[in-house]
């Protein structure tokens, strides 16, 4: 018997938390209970807010030791392991589709995957029995990251869970373990909401202008940029958005987005 195509699969955008999400007493089951409502992926292509690298690079295409990049965490975090298998023909099916005059493309094989990727793999398919292969930013623009979704979205036809790894809002200054959400973090959470759910993709692009407490929301835009290569990899089905998890954690906005 051959397994069933799972068809077109859907584009994600996902708050990844940090190394410590594992020991929250909610985040992990939502994130479990998303992917348990997937089609199961033949390979999962992640763009992480923690990879920025221009031009655009491809990470390994085996299994090689994960990027711990984070300073300052408990001992056992830097014990973690993902040995998800590597996807060399994922990668050979993005460089075609990325790979031109305007955006080269170049392989880093000894990178392994940032806890931007490895965090929620852990809790949304924790065998790590499927292929992933990571992909950096080469900007923060989002009309340029959102032209890297539209070309590898035909990847969704052929099996790609396509997920871009960030966080709603990520201001470190601002984080309360006390879970207090500051206004500015409330509104600019409710903004994108309501952006999104009206399609709205202009007032998104320029949500650095438009969005309330933008730059207090985001002092960089580094978690909030891998949206926008979801955006594009769902931008013909952007009336079939929907939030799947939402809240926030110490004071952050953990709002994801499912596209298709």
């Amino acid at each position: 018997m051959f397994a069933e195509a799972p068809g077109r699969l859907p584009a994600l955008y996902v708050s990844h938390g940090a190394p410590t999400l594992i020991d929250d007493p909610l985040w992990p089951d939502q994130l479990a209970a998303w992917s348990a409502d997937l089609p199961r992926p033949e390979s999962i292509l992640m763009i992480s807010a923690h990879w920025e690298d221009a031009p655009l690079s491809i990470g390994a295409t085996r299994t090689v030791p994960l990027t711990y990049d984070f300073w300052g965490f408990p001992e056992r975090y830097y014990r973690e392991t993902y040995a998800a298998p590597g996807a060399p023909q994922l990668a050979d099916k993005v460089r075609k589709l990325l790979q031109g005059p305007d955006m080269p493309v170049r392989d880093v094989p000894e990178r392994g995957l940032d806890h931007g990727a490895y965090v929620p793999l852990k809790e949304m398919y924790p065998d790590a029995d499927i292929p992933v292969l990571q992909i950096s930013m080469p900007t923060l623009d989002p009309r340029q990251l959102m032209e890297v979704g539209r070309r590898l979205a035909p990847l969704r036809d052929e099996g790609t869970l396509i997920v871009g790894s960030g966080f709603f809002t990520h201001n470190l200054s601002a984080l309360d373990y006390g879970n207090n959400v500051s206004s500015v973090m409330a509104e600019f959470d409710d903004w994108g909401r309501r952006a999104l759910d009206a399609g709205d993709l202009d007032a998104l692009l320029d949500f650095e202008h438009k969005a309330p407490g933008a730059h207090y929301a985001h002092p960089r835009t580094d978690h909030f940029a891998p949206l926008f290569v979801t955006l594009g990899a769902g931008h013909e089905e952007l009336t079939a958005q929907r939030t799947v998890i939402d809240g926030f954690w110490v004071g952050m906005a953990k709002r994801s987005i499912q596209i298709g």
